[in-house]
C-alpha cells in the first residue's frame, strides 16, 4: 500500500452506533487546540459514489452485493485521490470516520472476503492508527433509536450488526487497537488520547508546545 505521505493518518472503526462521529470530534478540537491542522472527514463521502451509496440505507436491495462493494470502492478511491492523499502530503492530521476496514466487516458480513477486500485496497494508504470502538450490537441499537430517536437503516439491522462485530473482532493488523466504547463518552475520550500518546507521540509534542 502507499506509503507517500507526510501527515498523520487516524481512522475510527465499529459498528453503527459506537460514538465513532463524538469521539472523532472531540480529537479534533484537542489536536486543533494544540496548533495541528487537523482534516476530520468521513466515508461514505459526499461525491457521486457516496451518494449513491446513502441512497441505499433505505432500501440495500436495490444493487447486487458485488456491486455495492464496488460503489465503496470507487467513494474511497475519489476520497483518497482529492481529500486524504493530498491532505497528508501537506502535512496535516487526518482523522476519518470509517475506512476500508468497515468496508471489509459490513461487505464481508454480507457475503464478500473480508480478507479479499482488505487485499484489493492495496491503492489505499495504510492508517497511522485505526481505532475499532468496540459496543455490543445490542447497546448499538438501543443507542441510535433512543438516544438518536432514529430508526435502524438496512445497515444497522440486529442480526447484520451482529456479523460485522464479529467480522471486526477477528481483525488482526499492525495499525489497529481497540477500545471500550461501552462506556462513559469522557472515558472513550481518555481511551483514545492514551492510546495516541504511547503509539504516536510526536503528535502531542504540539505546535503550541502543549505536552498534556
Amino acid at each position: 500500500m502507499t506509503k507517500t505521505k507526510k501527515g498523520t493518518f487516524i481512522v475510527f472503526e465499529g459498528i453503527d452506533g459506537t460514538g465513532k462521529s463524538t469521539q472523532i470530534i472531540r480529537l479534533a478540537n484537542a489536536f486543533k487546540k494544540m496548533g495541528h491542522d487537523v482534516v476530520v472527514t468521513s466515508e461514505p463521502t459526499e461525491g457521486v459514489f457516496g451518494k449513491k451509496i446513502r441512497a441505499l440505507y433505505q432500501n440495500r436491495s436495490m444493487v447486487s452485493t458485488s456491486e455495492e462493494l464496488d460503489l465503496f470502492i470507487k467513494d474511497r478511491r475519489e476520497h483518497i485521490d482529492t481529500l486524504i492523499n493530498p491532505s497528508l502530503r501537506a502535512g496535516k492530521i487526518v482523522l476519518s470516520d470509517r475506512y476500508f476496514l468497515s468496508t471489509a466487516a459490513y461487505q464481508g458480513a454480507a457475503g464478500c472476503s473480508p480478507e479479499a477486500i482488505i487485499a484489493c485496497h492495496r491503492f489505499a494508504p495504510d492508517p497511522d492508527l485505526a481505532i475499532i470502538i468496540e459496543v455490543p450490537p445490542q447497546l448499538c441499537i438501543r443507542r441510535i433509536t433512543e438516544k438518536r430517536g432514529d430508526q435502524l437503516n438496512d445497515f444497522e439491522q440486529l442480526e447484520s450488526l451482529k456479523k460485522v462485530d464479529s467480522i471486526f473482532k477477528q481483525m488482526d493488523l499492525p495499525y489497529l487497537e481497540r477500545v471500550d466504547g461501552s462506556v462513559a463518552e469522557e472515558d472513550v475520550h481518555r481511551q483514545v488520547r492514551e492510546l495516541i500518546k504511547r503509539l504516536l507521540p510526536h503528535l502531542f509534542h504540539s505546535v503550541s508546545g502543549e505536552h498534556q
